[in-house]
């Protein structure tokens, strides 16, 4: 047979103090559940002067070389990681180190170079994550000029913060700078 409990007496600080505890709850469900607008950062703010450099880090550069090694660390005693074949590829400066910088191709692998095998030429990759085709614009943005294949190295010219203007062999027009990785977004280059 069940008993009921014993009635015990209200204990009025005890209950206050479960109610703060439950009201506390529910507050930092309700914070967790409704998104907090934090301001956005420009691409200058996120950015930071290279300890070696003074340049921007991150940023954007090329491969100077068609043979360049991404080793694991920053020196040639690290094991190398891959073999990049392919002068012009764009990559992202993340670090630096002496006479090294850290690199991130477009699919993401990161590793280390010598800063004298890359170049501050600028390029980018036409859309290397689409299955199709990029069109590239003349310069009313509204008459095709070419059909891009995704991973096509293009030369930037000039970004407006919308629109790229690129080049490479055989084509020269305008191209959504969505649709390239090699330039940050809203970026505007001259």
């Amino acid at each position: 047979m069940l008993e009921s409990p014993t009635p015990r007496p209200r204990n009025s600080t005890h209950e206050w103090g479960r109610a703060m505890s439950m009201g506390a709850t529910l507050l930092g469900l309700l914070l967790a559940a409704v998104p907090i607008a934090a301001p956005t950062r420009s691409l200058a703010q996120q950015q930071q002067s290279g300890p070696v450099s003074g340049l921007p880090i991150p940023r954007f550069v090329s491969l100077k070389s068609d043979r360049v090694n991404l080793h694991e660390g920053p020196s040639k005693e690290h094991r190398t990681l891959w073999v990049f074949e392919r002068a012009g590829l764009p990559v992202e400066i993340t670090a630096e180190f002496e006479t090294w910088r850290k690199i991130r191709d477009s699919e993401g692998t990161e590793g280390w170079v010598l800063h004298s095998l890359l170049s501050g030429r600028r390029t980018a990759l036409v859309a290397p994550w689409k299955k199709e085709p990029t069109l590239a614009f003349a310069s009313d943005r509204e008459t095709p000029v070419a059909r891009l294949a995704p991973g096509v190295v293009a030369n930037l010219r000039r970004c407006d913060g919308s629109w790229c203007r690129v080049a490479g062999e055989g084509f020269d027009g305008f191209v959504k700078q969505e649709n390239l990785w090699g330039v940050y977004p809203g970026e505007k280059i001259e």
